[in-house]
């Protein structure tokens, strides 16, 4: 195998994915990528057996993390690469994050009670091998029959207009940025077309941002466009940002999308990786 190709965004147990943080660097062995990025929704929980299974294969591991924030324009999530090993400051605050979304899982399921669906907290984490989210309820509802699948349990319940959802209580953009920044992980600004924002508005929050820390903005992304990718490589040159892309891998709960492939063909060649690396360097990091 010529392993060309990285993917710099998955996604394991640790938070929503299907596949274990050992599964998913196998699949990725196998699969021929050079190197892949772990990066579960506010948590590190994964990334020791990340590492250790990329070491045993040979495989490159990057440690990393997904920050689910919002501002006045909506919900915008920033990737970490390069955690250090030594994160405690950042584990703590994770952990304040996720008390919040622990609070906005107990009253989500207190809606669904409240339609009349018999659920409850207990079920949905017993389908959680790490954090608890909108998919493991999603998998409870549609295994008791209260939806056909997880698809309509989000269109219907648990998306932003389903009937028992409630919004996310998450920090501000630039509050994530100057955490990962100020422990010299690289902070990036991931998908910021996938929830249809205007390129006004990606070209605002990334000014923004880039005067916080941001290093990277995600181009290449399984919910992107051609043009959208186009969009952040621009924005990339302007603001003086290096570029990365990830398929977003998630496994079942995500079954469109494949790793390192993505959907549609996406493809992230090494010198991706390679690039952000150089940039790292450059400004005394390690990687």
């Amino acid at each position: 195998m010529d392993r060309s190709l990285v993917d710099l965004h998955t996604h394991s147990t640790a938070s929503d994915g299907t596949d274990s943080p050992a599964a998913l660097v196998a699949r990725a062995h196998d699969l021929g990528l050079a190197a892949i990025a772990l990066t579960d929704h506010d948590t590190l929980a994964g990334l020791g057996e990340a590492e250790q299974a990329g070491r045993e294969r040979g495989l490159g591991i990057i440690r990393g993390c997904e920050i689910s924030t919002r501002s006045e324009a909506g919900e915008h999530h920033i990737l970490g690469l390069w955690i250090p090993a030594k994160a405690d400051a950042l584990d703590n605050w994770l952990d304040a994050v996720r008390r919040r979304r622990n609070e906005r899982n107990a009253e989500m399921v207190a809606r669904l009670r409240a339609l009349g669906f018999d659920i409850t907290l207990e079920e949905v984490r017993a389908h959680a091998s790490g954090s608890v989210g909108r998919p493991h309820m999603a998998a409870v509802l549609a295994a008791k029959g209260y939806a056909r699948d997880v698809a309509a349990a989000f269109r219907d319940y648990l998306g932003a207009d389903g009937k028992a959802y409630v919004p996310k209580r998450v920090p501000a953009p630039e509050e994530a940025v100057r955490v990962l920044a100020g422990m010299g992980a690289t902070a990036v600004l991931a998908h910021p077309f996938l929830n249809a924002a205007s390129p006004t508005d990606v070209e605002a929050l990334t000014r923004r941002l880039a005067g916080c820390g941001l290093a990277a903005i995600e181009a290449w992304h399984s919910g992107h466009s051609e043009a959208d990718t186009r969009h952040c490589v621009e924005l990339a040159r302007r603001f003086d940002l290096g570029v990365t892309g990830g398929s977003d891998y998630h496994g079942a709960n995500k079954p469109g999308i494949q790793l390192g492939t993505g959907h549609g063909g996406l493809r992230v060649p090494v010198a991706v990786l390679e690039a952000l690396q150089e940039r790292r360097r450059a400004g005394g990091l390690p990687c």
